[in-house]
C-alpha cells in the first residue's frame, strides 16, 4: 500500500496537473468512442439489411461483384444453385430503388422482397408484423416519423401501387435510404408498376440456407465452384463486400487510430515530464532507501488513476453525447466495443509510461551526493 499512498499524495497536491491530464484523456476516450459509434452506425445503415435477414448464404450474379443493386440471377443459375449438394433450403430475394409518396412527400426508398417461410427474410421485427399477403410491408423503424409508421400507406410515384405498413424493423436499413420488406409476388407487382413491358421479373439474389451438416463457407464455396456465372458470400461477407463499406471502414479507421496513438504520446510525455522534474526528489529517496519497486510502483499507480478517470470521464461524456445525438441515423455502441475500446487505451497508456518507468527504474541513488541541491517532492 505505501507506493499507493505515495502516489496520491502526489496527486493530491497537484490536483490542477493530474486533473486536466485526466480531462485530456477523457476526452480522447470521447472521440474515440464517439467515432466508434458513427462508423458502426454508418455501416449498419449501409448494409443492416444484409446483416439482419435469415438467409446464411447469399448469391449474387457474377458481373455485379457483389453489388446488390446490379445483381440478377437467371433461371438457368436458379436451377444450378438449387441442385448443388448442400442446399437446404433456396427462395428468391429481390432489391430495388423505388420512389415512393410518403406523408405527402417524394422518398427514394429501398424495397427487399422475399419468400414468406424462406431464407431472406427480416430477422429484426420489433414492432407489428411480417408482411403476409399483397400490398404489405415492414418498413425501417428509424423513418417512421417520415410516414413509414405502422398503419400508414405508402404509394409508389410509378404506378401508384400502396403499400400498408405492418411491421417495424430495427438495424435494417439498406444504403442509408429508407428500407421496405414485402412479399416477392408484391415486389413483382411494383417491379411491373415501373416497367409494364417486363416479360419476367428476374431476382437480385438467391436466399441460401445450408442443409444440416454443411457450414455456411463450404456451402458458398461449392455453389461457386459449381454454378458459372454466380457468386456466393456468407451474410457477413456480403455485409463487409457490399459497395462502399470497407472505404467508409478504412477512412474512420485511420481517424480513430490517430486519436489513439495521441492517447499514447499524451500519457507518454507527462509522465516523462513529471519524472525529469521529480528527478532530484526521487534520487533522495532512493539515497535514504526507498527500493525502485516501491517508486516505480508509485508512478504505477499514478499511471492507473490516470487513465481510469480519464475512461470514465470518456464514457460518461460519450454516453450523454448518444443520448442527445441527431444524425439522422441512430447512434449506438455495443458495450463490447466500449470495452475492447477502454482495454486498449488502457495498454496504448501503459505503453506510453514505459519511458518514464525506465527512467525511474534507472535512477543511481548515488547521484544525491553529486547534486549541488535537491528539490521537494512533486
Amino acid at each position: 500500500m505505501r507506493p499507493v499512498l505515495l502516489a496520491f499524495t502526489e496527486i493530491r497536491r497537484a490536483k490542477l496537473r493530474f486533473g486536466l491530464l485526466a480531462g485530456a484523456v477523457g476526452l480522447l476516450v470521447f472521440l474515440i468512442l464517439f467515432q466508434q459509434a458513427v462508423l458502426g452506425s454508418l455501416i449498419t445503415s449501409f448494409v443492416g439489411a444484409i446483416r439482419e435477414q435469415s438467409a446464411e448464404v447469399l448469391v449474387f450474379g457474377a458481373e455485379a461483384r457483389t453489388n446488390i443493386a446490379g445483381s440478377i440471377v437467371l433461371p438457368d443459375q436458379q436451377r444450378a444453385v438449387a441442385a448443388v449438394d448442400g442446399v437446404g433450403a433456396l427462395a428468391p430475394l429481390g432489391e430495388g430503388t423505388f420512389t415512393l409518396v410518403a406523408a405527402g412527400e417524394d422518398t427514394d426508398a429501398s424495397i427487399f422482397g422475399f419468400q414468406p417461410g424462406g431464407p431472406g427474410e427480416p430477422t429484426n421485427v420489433v414492432e407489428g408484423r411480417l408482411p403476409g399477403g399483397p400490398g404489405e410491408a415492414v418498413a425501417s423503424a428509424e423513418d417512421r416519423d417520415a410516414g413509414f409508421g405502422i398503419g400508414e400507406t405508402v404509394t409508389t410515384a410509378a404506378g401508384g401501387v400502396p403499400l400498408t405498413i405492418v411491421g417495424l424493423t430495427e438495424r435494417s436499413r439498406y444504403s442509408a435510404a429508407p428500407t421496405l420488406w414485402v412479399t416477392f409476388a408484391t415486389y413483382e407487382d411494383l417491379r411491373r408498376a415501373v416497367n409494364p413491358d417486363a416479360s419476367a421479373v428476374l431476382p437480385s439474389l438467391l436466399a441460401v440456407d445450408p442443409a444440416p451438416g454443411t457450414t455456411p463457407e463450404a456451402l458458398a464455396a461449392a455453389i461457386e465452384a459449381r454454378v458459372d456465372g454466380v457468386e456466393a458470400r456468407t451474410r457477413s461477407q456480403a455485409a463487409a463486400q457490399a459497395r462502399g463499406v470497407a472505404q467508409v471502414n478504412q477512412s474512420f479507421m485511420v481517424i480513430i487510430w490517430l486519436v489513439r496513438l495521441v492517447v499514447l504520446l499524451v500519457i507518454g510525455f507527462f509522465f516523462v515530464i513529471l519524472t525529469v522534474q521529480k528527478q532530484p526528489s526521487l534520487t533522495l529517496l532512493r539515497a535514504v532507501g526507498a527500493p525502485t519497486g516501491y517508486l516505480v510502483g508509485a508512478l504505477g499507480a499514478q499511471i492507473a488513476v490516470v487513465l481510469g478517470l480519464g475512461l470514465i470521464l470518456g464514457v460518461l461524456v460519450t454516453a450523454g453525447a448518444l443520448a442527445g445525438a441527431s444524425a439522422g441515423l441512430p447512434l449506438t455502441i455495443s458495450p463490447g466495443e466500449v470495452a475492447f475500446n477502454a482495454a486498449l487505451v488502457m495498454v496504448l497508456g501503459l505503453a506510453g509510461s514505459i519511458v518514464a518507468v525506465l527512467r525511474v527504474a534507472r535512477i543511481d541513488p548515488v547521484d544525491a551526493v553529486q547534486r549541488p541541491s535537491l528539490g521537494g517532492l512533486a
